[in-house]
């Protein structure tokens, strides 16, 4: 697949949605979105649709190389989130303006992404506020 029907299908089938965090394009302008691979290519991960997911440059930018993180509540390493092969609500929830991770992956990856750094959750709240964040 062509790298430009590429990147248009990875937005389109996110409906240009952090698959991380959840925030939309356009509640975060000022910083495209990135095409991610979920497995990094230092790690073997392809440029194929099912290893790349829509990030914000924050999720993207902490996750890095990483694929797995520690648990804050057990210790344990464990694999990050994958969007391809996980459901987002069974790993994570809203708590307000905060995401909360419900699995020790959802845990680590809250951690690793640092998707509850103060800026984040405030522009969540703003966005709560409007309904615009649920």
């Amino acid at each position: 697949m062509r790298e430009d029907r590429l990147r248009a299908l990875v937005r389109e089938r996110a409906s240009s949605q952090c698959e991380y965090c959840r925030l939309h394009q356009e509640q975060a302008p000022f910083a495209r979105f990135h095409e991610e691979h979920v497995v990094p290519r230092s790690h073997g991960g392809e440029d194929i649709e099912t290893n790349l997911a829509l990030a914000c440059d924050r999720c993207n930018l902490h996750k890095g190389p990483n694929l797995s993180g520690i648990d804050p509540a057990t210790g344990e390493v464990v694999p990050l989130f994958h969007p391809r092969a996980q459901e987002w609500r069974q790993h994570f929830a809203p708590r307000g303006a905060e995401i909360t991770g419900l699995t020790p992956t959802g845990r680590a990856t809250v951690r690793v992404l640092n998707m509850n750094a103060p800026r984040r959750v405030e522009l969540r709240a703003v966005l709560r506020a409007n309904g615009e964040f649920t």
